[in-house]
């Protein structure tokens, strides 16, 4: 009896997997079909999942219309840049608050931890009028970069795998005289490959589906990144769906590529911040 109830419930889990991946996969499906048919087609309310006709109407319309090129280059820029700045400086104060003792330690660390439950939406004003009106950076790719140089929700997790890394290879390296700075670069980074990985992959998707911060400080079209560059397909009175649906695809294409060649570290990541020291 217990391996059949074992059976019945494993096809059950089988099922609701599939039929969750079915769902999952059928808005991606619907934006694909989307950019190979006419604008009224790709307008349905109820849209037709095996077309017609395809056409790469959509596509000659996105290039045609946009600097896609121009925005896949800012967002390739500011993505690459944010990947760099948050994986050493997360990793350097990961690596702190993990393994090196100093007065404050932990009080400075859940301050910073406390910052998290503050709501974005709070600092966003505040954010704006520093970046604008004091700093006098809007439209620039500093205004896009500063605020996201480093997140305290990468420090977190980089704490929490730096936790699990041994000690006794620290205390070695410093008997050799190894200096702090030494001892993070040619100790710590090698053991913590894993984890850069992750926090790379995840600050990069971050990065390359941002779409509200970079709209808000920057106001033409040679700044804009892929994600704003699409809302220029909406309109108050019509919108291009067909092209709309091709530049999403244009923009998606990367991400999926970057997740299927490595989604064995977006696995890692699920239980990365579980890690105890």
């Amino acid at each position: 009896m217990k391996s059949r109830s074992k059976v019945i419930m494993l096809i059950v889990a089988s099922v609701i997997l599939v039929v969750w991946s079915v769902l999952t996969i059928i808005p991606m499906y619907w934006m694909l079909i989307g950019s190979v048919q006419d604008t009224k087609s790709a307008a349905s309310f109820i849209p037709k999942m095996i077309p017609d006709v395809l056409s790469v109407a959509p596509y000659e319309r996105f290039f045609g219309k946009t600097n896609v090129m121009r925005w896949l280059f800012n967002s390739l820029l500011i993505s690459t840049i944010l990947t760099v700045t948050n994986v050493f400086l997360a990793s350097l104060a990961g690596y702190a608050f993990a393994k090196l003792k100093f007065p404050g330690n932990k009080a400075v660390f859940w301050v910073l931890l406390s910052t998290m439950m503050i709501p974005a939406q709070v600092t966003l004003i505040p954010l704006y009028i520093l970046m604008i009106d004091v700093f006098d950076l809007g439209n620039t790719y500093t205004a896009i970069l500063l605020p996201g140089i480093v997140s305290v929700g990468n420090i977190f997790l980089m704490k929490q795998y730096m936790s699990s890394l041994p000690t006794s290879l620290i205390h070695a390296a410093r008997i050799d005289a190894c200096g702090e700075f030494g001892i993070f670069w040619k100790v710590i980074l090698p053991m913590a490959k894993p984890g850069l990985a992750v926090l790379a992959i995840f600050t990069f998707v971050a990065s390359w589906n941002d779409f509200f911060w970079p709209f808000l400080v920057t106001n033409s079209a040679e700044m804009r990144t892929i994600q704003v560059g699409l809302a220029s397909f909406v309109y108050a009175d019509t919108t291009d769906f067909g092209a709309l649906m091709a530049g999403a695809t244009v923009a998606a294409l990367p991400m999926m590529i970057l997740f299927f060649s490595l989604q064995r570290y977006f696995l890692q990541g699920i239980t990365i911040g579980a890690v105890k020291g």
